[in-house]
Formats: structure tokens, sequence, C-alpha cells
């Protein structure tokens, strides 16, 4: 199947198997500054992105610096003009907004979705919810909250049925995450989740395939359909576990790889998402793709998915980064603080 795009010139390039992200970066900044680390569970991972995206940038000759939250504020920072933040932060104080408000504060041009998109994404309850809004198809799930009374478990397995996925509301990387698939084992997963967050998600399982597509801004990565040995995608499988096997079906009309782009796409709209995410979806049996979230801050690991659709895109990690930071420059300045502004006023209904 052969794809077309327009370049900046106006010309119409013919690419085959998938279209290549236009190159929309430039070198019209002084430096770039990678944020990682921090002090979420997901720090080691964050710190393995940031030294990947660091050193992918310096190979290209490009002046980089890194910041770890955890050593310094980035309001002590000296920030010159033309500077654009790589955010390869993930979890918490990274993808829930927090860094995204502490450098609009500081007028600092920064990657990704800005700061309600990525407290919306972040809590996995309230991404359900914009997604039931906007017709997006996701599993059904509960929410339980600090006053769940432990005695209704027995209610919840009658009304979801096994299997079951626990998860705390707020973390990614599949942190926290448990396929429970005996009333036995309910509990303990549950007890689990609150130990790493307020909130838990009880969530019908998807039987059928793993598959996640990226996107950079509306353009769409090659997506993926994952083969693990293990129950799930989890932790272990995402970033240990070397028989994980990654295959990219063609995206031809009216195959399960089309529809998982469109409703992965469909998805980003519902967040108003900006920059490169990954959206992680389960198909059934019928073929039918479920969203099961969005990360806004996805790995950037040898390992990590996005990097290696973008590889069969013919994209190095630093192409990737490039497009990253042509996007954050592309939108006038305060393109945040509007996308935000739409963002709250559809929660609110306004819109």
């Amino acid at each position: 199947m052969i794809w077309s795009w327009k370049s900046g010139s106006g010309k119409t390039r013919r690419v085959s198997p998938f279209p290549v992200i236009p190159d929309d970066s430039s070198d019209d900044f002084r430096r770039v500054t990678v944020v990682a680390g921090g002090a979420s569970p997901e720090r080691e991972i964050s710190l393995a992105s940031g030294r990947a995206v660091t050193g992918a940038l310096k190979s290209l000759g490009i002046d980089v610096r890194e910041i770890d939250p955890v050593d310094a504020s980035l309001a002590g920072r000296d920030w010159c003009d033309g500077e654009v933040v790589l955010l390869a932060l993930h979890g918490s104080g990274g993808e829930d907004g927090t860094v995204q408000a502490e450098l609009e504060s500081l007028d600092v041009t920064y990657t990704g979705c800005g700061v309600e998109s990525s407290r919306l994404a972040f809590s996995k309850s309230r991404t359900k919810v914009r997604f039931g809004e906007h017709g997006v198809p996701t599993p059904g799930a509960v929410t339980l909250g600090p006053g769940f009374d432990p005695r209704t478990l027995d209610e919840l397995l009658a009304q979801f049925g096994l299997p079951l996925v626990v998860k705390p509301d707020t973390q990614g990387s599949s942190v926290g995450v448990r396929l429970v698939e005996s009333p036995s084992a309910f509990s303990a997963a549950v007890a689990e989740g609150f130990r790493l967050g307020e909130h838990v998600l009880v969530e019908r399982a998807v039987a059928g395939e793993e598959w996640t597509v990226g996107f950079l801004d509306t353009w769409a990565l090659p997506p993926v359909r994952i083969k693990t040995p293990r129950p799930f995608f989890d932790f272990e499988a995402k970033y240990h576990d070397d028989r994980t096997e990654l295959e990219f079906p063609a995206v031809e009309p009216g195959s399960t790889a089309e529809r998982v782009v469109a409703v992965a796409r469909r998805a980003c709209k519902a967040l108003a998402t900006r920059g490169l995410v990954r959206v992680d979806l389960r198909v059934d049996e019928w073929q039918r793709p479920w969203v099961l979230e969005i990360n806004t801050i996805p790995g950037l690991t040898d390992h990590s998915l996005v990097p290696r659709e973008a590889a069969h895109a013919g994209l190095t990690l630093g192409q990737l980064c490039q497009r990253m930071i042509g996007s954050a420059q592309s939108e006038p300045r305060g393109w945040h603080i509007r996308q935000d502004q739409m963002v709250r006023s559809a929660v609110a209904g306004v819109s």
C-alpha cells in the first residue's frame, strides 16, 4: 500500500509501506534541555529514556544538557532564549501536568501535551469518562476510592466476572497492574493498587491481542501487535523480557491495523493530545479495538515501543527527537495555554 504526504514546500512525496512523519524540525534553538529522572516509581525508566535521548541528540551535534528535578527545581536554572525542553520524565511529576505547569510559568518551550491534557491522561478513570463522552471504545471499569469497603469485592466479581485487571489510577509503565484470574487474588491486587495511589481502577479484562500505536501530533507511527509469553504485557515484558515479540501488520483498507489506528486517533482527539504520545489497546476476538490508555510521555529507551515503531518507519531516535522539538516549536507561543482552556471547557461541558 502506498501512502503520500505533502512536505512544507508543498511537494507530494510517496512512501511505502507507511507514511514517514514530515521533517518539520529546525535548528532554530540554542540548546535542548532533557528533563528526566524524578521521584516516581518510574524513575529508572525515565533516566534510561533521558540517557538515550541525550546520546541521540549529541550524536547530531546538538547542544544538550540534562536536568533531574530531584537535584534542583527548574525555576533555579538558567534559561536562554530559544531553548527547548524535551520531556522524558515519566510518571508523577512528569505526566500529571506538574512539570508542564512549571515550564509554563517560566515561559519555556517544551515537548508534548499541555497541563490539562497531561492531567486528564494521567488519571485512567478520568480518561475513561472522556472516552465515553467521545464514543471511544474502552473496557468497562469502576474506580475504588479511599472509602472503599473491602466487603464489596464479591459484588464487583459478580458484576464483571473473571478475569479482571486491577491497576493504580495514576501510574504508568504497567507499575502495579495485576491480572486477576481467581477470586482469592482479588483482594491482594486491590491492596497493591492502593499502596501505589489513592484510587484503584478495576477493569474488565479484554481477551485477545495487545496493540499499541504512537502518534506525533496527527501523524501515526506504524501500529504494533505485541506478543508475550507472559499473561499480559506487564512491566517485566516491557523492559526486561527478551521473549517479547513485536509485529508490524500492514495497514490496509479494512484491516485490524487500520481500525486500531482509527480508534487510537479518536482517543487522541478526545484528550486533545499534542506532540509524541502512545495509545495502548486490546483487540478482541471479533477484531474490535478497545483503548486502555494514552501515555503522554512514552518511553524512549532502546527497549521502548515508540522508538521501535519509529525505526520501522525509517526514523532514528535522533530524528524522532528532532521532530518532537519541531512539533514543540511549530505552534505560536502560548498554544499550551489555549489548549488547556479548550480541554477545561470540554470537561466542564461548556463546549
